[in-house]
């Protein structure tokens, strides 16, 4: 890696340490470097970089808020904020990246955007993007995830968008992510691929945490004006392709706060995967003796992935960062533990992080009068008549 900080430019052959490259067929190699290339041009271009801005404070709702638990924190015994993406645009985090790389895709003079969705708040994000900035827009999302997430279906076929469903493999996000790269080898003069989290080849985890790094540039400001000029002890976020989590990094890797991810604990690629390769990338994967994938289980489809993204992986290696995990039954018990103290309701994906808390919370992992900060990486609209439908199967709400 280049640069002064731990989350600083990659290498030029597009590793974290060990992590990451480009593992594509020859076909995409172009394709791969020619986006490099734009997007390099483009971050030190002032003008795209003050669009952007523009962009994400005018449309998509940018600076999100910190929020103050005064209930939860008293419950837990620790005082816990919020970065509040949930209040952002379309729902999520996820929007910092697709308006990003729409203004790429119109830069390099392509008219239409492909993307995977497993929980489908970045399908909603880049429906979103192409309708503004007029593209054409194809979402690959798992059978699986169609079903529980209907809402989210509807949402982006109501924005402009073509939702196609995935019949093999898992049918979850994993699958989506090979169907949208086929679509891109096919199409690749005039389509861009809208890559939803830090995963794939380089440049993609390079890329989409840089796009997200304002997440954490944002936290950081806003926390120190909390904490008259302290950093938070902790500093929390889920994981599946780790997206959001590497963006609030981005933002504190160079503090003294302990960086914490957490991945769902039927999909814990850092706590039960080994290094291998899949989806252009070198990271940790759940996988076999024999190097087969694994597939991953959790309740929140945006987290059933059998990896993570590679700086992720560099940064267990060097232990910059830490990764545990929360189960279904934990992230549910979280779900409700946030909906009933602060009238906040989680995406599924967030829960797993306000779990971690709830878990740890008094223990000497986080102990009495820490403070931490959360990225509630997006709001749980989405996932409302999934969890009602398990707590209407036995589950006192």
């Amino acid at each position: 890696m280049s640069g002064d900080s731990l989350m600083g430019r990659p290498g030029a052959d597009g590793r974290f340490g060990e992590f990451g490259g480009r593992f594509v067929p020859e076909a995409l190699m172009p394709a791969c470097l020619e986006l490099e290339k734009w997007f390099d041009d483009a971050w030190a271009d002032p003008a795209f970089r003050a669009e952007l801005d523009g962009l994400l404070r005018h449309y998509g709702g940018r600076p999100t808020p910190v929020t103050e638990c005064g209930r939860l924190s008293e419950r837990l015994g620790v005082r816990v904020l919020l970065k509040r993406e949930d209040l952002a645009h379309t729902g999520s985090h996820k929007l910092n990246n697709v308006v990003g790389q729409a203004l790429l895709t119109k830069r390099m003079g392509k008219g239409r955007m492909i993307a995977e969705t497993g929980a489908g708040q970045h399908g909603v994000a880049s429906a979103t993007a192409a309708a503004l900035f007029g593209l054409e827009c194809t979402v690959f999302m798992g059978e699986v995830d169609t079903k529980r997430q209907e809402l989210n279906v509807f949402r982006m076929e109501l924005l402009g968008a073509e939702v196609r469903s995935v019949t093999s493999g898992s049918r979850t996000l994993k699958d989506a992510v090979n169907e949208a790269m086929r679509e891109w080898v096919a199409s690749v003069d005039t389509t861009h691929y809208c890559l939803g989290s830090v995963m794939g080849p380089h440049p993609f985890p390079y890329m989409v945490r840089q796009l997200q790094s304002v997440v954490g540039e944002e936290a950081r400001a806003q926390c120190r004006d909390v904490l008259d000029g302290s950093d938070p002890d902790v500093v929390v976020a889920c994981i599946g392709g780790g997206s959001n989590a590497a963006g609030t990094f981005a933002g504190f890797v160079d503090t003294g706060a302990r960086l914490v991810g957490v991945e769902a604990a039927g999909g814990a690629a850092i706590t039960n995967g080994i290094p291998g390769v899949l989806h252009g990338m070198h990271s940790r994967l759940l996988q076999d003796e024999a190097g087969q994938i694994l597939e991953a289980e959790s309740i929140s489809a945006g987290l059933d992935y059998p990896g993570l993204g590679p700086e992720h992986a560099h940064l267990a290696a060097i232990g910059r960062a830490e990764y545990s995990t929360a189960t279904d039954d934990e992230v549910l018990e979280a779900f409700r533990l946030l909906s009933h103290t602060e009238g906040i309701i989680p995406a599924l994906e967030s829960a797993h992080a306000v779990a971690w808390v709830a878990r740890t919370a008094g223990t000497p992992a986080l102990p009495p009068g820490s403070t931490v900060l959360i990225t509630l990486s997006g709001r749980g609209d989405k996932d409302v008549a999934q969890v009602r439908e398990i707590f209407g199967r036995g589950r006192d709400a």
